[in-house]
Parts: structure tokens; C-alpha cells; sequence
């Protein structure tokens, strides 16, 4: 198979790989993220033109942090990103002559792990993506689930807490809200209060308000009793949600990973022994598997130069 690029477009930095048939980077590189359309699509030239001038390749696919609509030919809306309704894959295509695909960055993700890594080809496949919220990944039966309009599945905003932490959505109590990156930090401020942190007071330098879900996971290595209960808390959290979902959809495998999955050794050992006690039916039912993803940050750019191969 001759190699293809993929470019993960995320709101900081854009990263751009050349990517052989077994999900192996041969050459990348990344820079940081425009704040408009048409410098947003300069750069993507810039780097595809770069990496195709290291070896040949047949295509390019695009991992989009944003709504992407459900035939992949346009970015909706993004937060993050400058692009509305934006026809991005035909606007790149036509400038590098190569074919470009184009996904939502969660599902490319998926996508590698499915057929490279962790879920190894699994007929239901789900890839729960812990970072600053939830990002999540399904797979039936090797396609990508996408929804009636192409946002599906927006398990991050699942309802856990009626009533309970205001989210950026508008919602209150979502699942990302208690389990995240966000959410570790959050939690940690809170346990703070009534409970002894000197690893972390030292690490923030005094400052609550400086916690970071790093600092945490840190300070958790290091012993601190406050980090160590935030690890749990945020175990917890991750076995009520899977719990949630594994009932409605019923996986195979459920892939973890996400920027606070390189913490997973302090929390996911107590998310799976609870979470196998949690679904309908325990003791009486197969429990899905739980794997660490393969491809880690690379999973992006990985699953959209594999679909952009396969395409």
C-alpha cells in the first residue's frame, strides 16, 4: 500500500504524519493552529506539500475537532477551529491534487485502534476518549457509527448528576464534568479543602487554583493522600459511565484513552473491577474488555491517513 498522510487538526496545534499500511509514522511534522479559514488551509498545503515531497503517497485525511457532517464532506461547526460550513475536503483536494478524507478526530482515533491497535478488530468496538471533556469512538461491525446527522456519539454529555456540575454544553451533571481531565483537577480543589495535600500544595505553590489535572497525576505517584483520592474519585466516575453505556451498547471492547489515560495504572484497575459490578445483569452476562489504547495522541493522525488509504 502506498503510504498517506494524516493530519490531526486540533484547536492548539495541527499535526501532519506520512503513515504506512501497519499505522507506522515515516515523517511528520506540526506547527500551531491558525485563527482563520484561509491561513488555516495555507497551512494544511504547506505540510501535505512538505511530507509529499519526502516520498510519494496516494491520499490525504483530515481528523477535525469539530462537528463534521455525516457524508464527511463538510465541517459544520468547531469551537475550536475558524471553519463554519466549510467544505474543507474539496477546498484541500483541489489545491494538492490527492484525494482527501476528512473525520471527526475521535472517530479517526477509533478508527486506528480498530484496525491497528487495541481493539483489533472487535465487531463492536468503543473508544472512550478522556481528555479536557469525553470524546467517544464507535465502531459496528467496521463502521463508524455516526448518528442520523453525523454527531454521534456524544457520550461525554450523558447526564450522570441531575442537577449537578454546570457544564461548557449548557447542561448540568454530564459525564465529562466528573470524569476528565478537567474534572481531576476540579474534584482535587474540592477534596483540598478538608483533607492533607502536601505534595500538591507544593506543587501548585500554594495556589487551589493552579491544580492541574497533571499536577494530580503527579502528585499521585508521589503518595499524596488528596491526589490519590481524586485518582479514585475519577475511577469511579469512569466505571458509572461505562457502566451506562455498556448497557446500552453492549461492546466487545472498550478502548480507554485520552491524555488522562497515561495516569490509567492509578484509576482504570478500580473503573473495571467496578464497572463489571455496575451493568444490568452482572455475574449473569460477558463484560466487555477494557484496553488501554494502543496509539496514545497518535491515534488521530494514524485512523485518518488509514481511512484516507481505505478510501
Amino acid at each position: 500500500m502506498i503510504p498517506t498522510i494524516g493530519i490531526d487538526i486540533g484547536g492548539t496545534s495541527v499535526r501532519a504524519a506520512v503513515i504506512g499500511s501497519s499505522g507506522n509514522i515515516l515523517a511528520s511534522l506540526r506547527d500551531l493552529t491558525p485563527h482563520t479559514e484561509r491561513e488555516t488551509e495555507d497551512l494544511l498545503v504547506n505540510l501535505i506539500s512538505k511530507l509529499a515531497a519526502t516520498q510519494l503517497v496516494s491520499a490525504v485525511g483530515l481528523a477535525v475537532a469539530g462537528f463534521v457532517s455525516r457524508d464527511r464532506q463538510r465541517i459544520m461547526f468547531s469551537p475550536h477551529l475558524a471553519w463554519r460550513d466549510a467544505d474543507v475536503p474539496a477546498r484541500i483536494s483541489a489545491r494538492v491534487n490527492l484525494p482527501v478524507t476528512m473525520d471527526h478526530d475521535v472517530n479517526s482515533a477509533a478508527f486506528a485502534e480498530y484496525r491497528r491497535g487495541a481493539a483489533a478488530d472487535a465487531p463492536i468496538a468503543l473508544l472512550i476518549a478522556l481528555g479536557t471533556g469525553i470524546g467517544a469512538g464507535l465502531i459496528i461491525d467496521g463502521q463508524i457509527y455516526r448518528g442520523a446527522h453525523g454527531v454521534a456519539p456524544e457520550l461525554g454529555h450523558l447526564t450522570v448528576v441531575p442537577d449537578g456540575r454546570d457544564c461548557p454544553c449548557g447542561k448540568y451533571g454530564c459525564w465529562e464534568r466528573y470524569c476528565s481531565g478537567t474534572a481531576l483537577a476540579e474534584t482535587t480543589r474540592h477534596l483540598m479543602t478538608r483533607g492533607d495535600a502536601p505534595i500538591l500544595m507544593r506543587l501548585c505553590e500554594g495556589d487551589p487554583d493552579a491544580i492541574t489535572g497533571t499536577m494530580v497525576a503527579v502528585a499521585a505517584t508521589e503518595g499524596d493522600p488528596t491526589a490519590l483520592a481524586a485518582m479514585d474519585d475519577i475511577g469511579r466516575w469512569l466505571a458509572a459511565g461505562l457502566a451506562l453505556v455498556t448497557d446500552v451498547l453492549d461492546p466487545e471492547v472498550i478502548v480507554v484513552g485520552g491524555g488522562v489515560a497515561s495516569a490509567a495504572g492509578m484509576f482504570l484497575p478500580l473503573a473495571v473491577s467496578e464497572f463489571a459490578k455496575m451493568i444490568t445483569g452482572a455475574g449473569h452476562r460477558p463484560v466487555p474488555r477494557v484496553e488501554l489504547a494502543r496509539f496514545g495522541d497518535r491515534a488521530g493522525i494514524i485512523g485518518a491517513a488509514l481511512m484516507a488509504a481505505e478510501r
